[in-house]
């Protein structure tokens, strides 16, 4: 009976032992009041890493490093917030589960603004006019770097503060080549009850001051952040630094720029925008409930603004869409919410455009997310992305958890959550409401409905409309995807096209390449040059008699 006696003592002092050293298991982070001087909202991130350099901050990425993430409100100049074993994290569940081993450690801050919503809702978000992700945005507070020696065994505290901030950054200077607008928008500021800013970065042709009578058509290229369409530039050392996208037969800039500048190529205003949100840098060219007008921002503000300033046609016909990936989904929603406004789409490897294939789940009919439906003893964890061997490197859950750390409330600025925004429903808490609950994976079929009947499915949104739509989209549509996409985005392209096959009265005369075997997520089945040629005879075949050629110059 001792002996036993003895043993539970040995147990219950074991374990009060763990319990002490879980204990001390924390972070401390704190604002200096140097860098801001009042209570301040947003969302506190630390970030534990292996290398220091490049700084932690720049090495996040999805299950790449632990990450953990708390929610900061009105924290005072000096006051600690605590990152602890109970503290959510990704890919590690818990600080308790670190290896021991020495780290280098960084904390960032993401500074959320109060904003009162024309629809009565009061947000906290992070805004960044330029569209970048929030460990680069302006204003957001970060740590000094600190090497540290972490061992849940024996426990630890470690203090970081936040002491610097980073600078705004200088817009890009206008060239002869490359013009830069900025406008505010009325309509997103008036949704936000903040002011709101939409960009353009134009490319304009061979020949613009030379002819200033002449007017251009505009290929609209969505997906680029603001950056030039097309990768163009007019420098030739950046060729090497571009070689890797030949394996997607794109063309490196400075070739773009080459055929651009050619005497037998044809003339066009190449136009990007900068239409940032604060749920993603895109606010991907929609209407939503919970980013606001972002299509008619578009084309009752930006787009007559632009095609004023730079002497566009500014006539359907000449207006098109180009993009791959978001600004493939982007250039598709467009051509079909605003089919008398814009002359056609060319679509690269889109975002999901049937959500019967939303990457590699349907959302109408699968309980679960992480998980691929069937009778497996241990259901096989659902991928996200592959190689184009079709090795998976990431995973729906790993994915969805990452973003679980970077942000409460839909925040995170990451793509599962910029779906959700764009697609989705306002949840109660004024935030959208998520599709899948990004720790468990359950599905909201509620969520799945309402984007379906709200018109983001596009594929359904296409059929259910077609009686009306079909007259006004024949020939304009044309889709190009790698038949193994890095994100599985080729199966909802394949849906697409069995439902254009069914088209009649108009048939849809859509077109669609898929490339050769082993083609990823960024192939194209011809270059930049190709596929404005093949834009230029599109506008030519549409264009009313008499209309001035100066651009048609080949």
């Amino acid at each position: 009976m001792r002996k036993f006696v003895r043993l539970a003592l040995v147990i219950l002092f074991q374990t009060l032992i763990c319990s002490v050293a879980q204990a001390a298991v924390r972070f401390d982070v704190s604002v200096d009041r140097a860098v801001h001087s009042g209570p301040i909202t947003g969302r506190i991130i630390l970030i534990i890493a292996r290398s220091e350099r490049p700084e932690p901050r720049f090495q996040i990425a999805p299950n790449t490093m632990p990450v953990f993430g708390v929610d900061a409100e009105e924290l005072p100049p000096g006051q600690t917030a605590v990152i602890d074993q109970a503290t959510f994290g990704h890919p590690l569940d818990s600080l308790l589960e670190l290896p021991a081993g020495d780290y280098y450690v960084q904390a960032m801050f993401n500074v959320y603004t109060k904003c009162q919503r024309s629809d009565g809702r009061t947000v906290w978000v992070h805004w960044d006019m330029g569209g970048r992700f929030f460990n680069v945005s302006p204003g957001n507070l970060y740590s000094d770097v600190q090497k540290v020696r972490l061992d849940p065994a024996t426990g630890y505290k470690i203090s970081l503060l936040l002491n610097r901030v980073i600078a705004p950054v200088d817009p890009p200077k206008d060239t002869k080549w490359v013009k830069r607008v900025r406008m505010k928008s009325e309509l997103l500021s008036k949704f936000w009850g903040y002011p709101v800013y939409l960009g353009a970065t134009v490319i304009l042709p061979k020949g613009y001051d030379e002819q200033p009578e002449a007017r251009y058509p505009v290929v609209y290229a969505q997906g680029y952040l603001g950056s030039p369409a097309f990768y163009f530039t007019d420098d030739p050392n950046t060729l090497k630094q571009q070689e890797g996208l030949r394996a997607s037969n794109v063309q490196p800039g400075y070739e773009f720029f080459q055929s651009w500048t050619s005497d037998k190529f044809p003339r066009f205003l190449a136009v990007t925008f900068t239409e940032p949100s604060p749920f993603f840098p895109d606010g991907y060219g929609v209407n939503s409930a919970n980013n606001g007008p972002y299509g008619d921002a578009l084309t009752e503000e930006l787009i007559p603004f632009v095609e004023k300033q730079f002497r566009a046609i500014g006539k359907p016909h000449a207006r098109l869409l180009e993009g791959a990936s978001t600004g493939g989904w982007e250039s598709l929603a467009l051509q079909l919410k605003y089919p008398d406004f814009f002359g056609g789409a060319w679509v690269y490897n889109p975002d999901p455009i049937d959500f019967r294939r939303y990457q590699l789940v349907n959302i109408y009919e699968d309980e679960n997310a992480f998980f691929a439906p069937g009778r497996s003893w241990t259901p096989a964890e659902r991928p996200m992305r592959r190689s184009t061997e079709g090795q998976v490197n990431l995973t729906v859950k790993q994915v969805s958890q990452f973003e679980a750390v970077l942000g409460s409330k839909g925040r995170s600025g990451y793509q599962f959550n910029a779906w959700e925004a764009v697609y989705g429903p306002i949840g109660d808490d004024g935030y959208p409401r998520p599709l899948w609950d990004k720790r468990t994976g359950k599905i909201d079929r509620e969520v799945a409905s309402y984007m379906r009947e709200h018109g983001y499915d596009l594929r359904h949104y296409a059929e259910k409309n077609w009686p009306t739509l079909g007259a006004r989209l024949a020939g304009k549509l044309h889709f190009i995807a790698g038949e193994m996409d890095n994100f599985y985005l080729n199966l909802a392209v394949y849906l697409f096209e069995d439902f254009t096959k069914k088209t009649t009265d108009p048939p849809s005369d859509a077109t669609f390449e898929y490339g050769r075997p082993m083609k990823g997520h960024s192939w194209h089945e011809k270059n930049f040059a190709g596929m404005l040629r093949e834009m230029a005879e599109q506008i030519k075949k549409n264009a009313p008699s008499g209309e001035s050629r100066a651009w048609a110059v080949y």
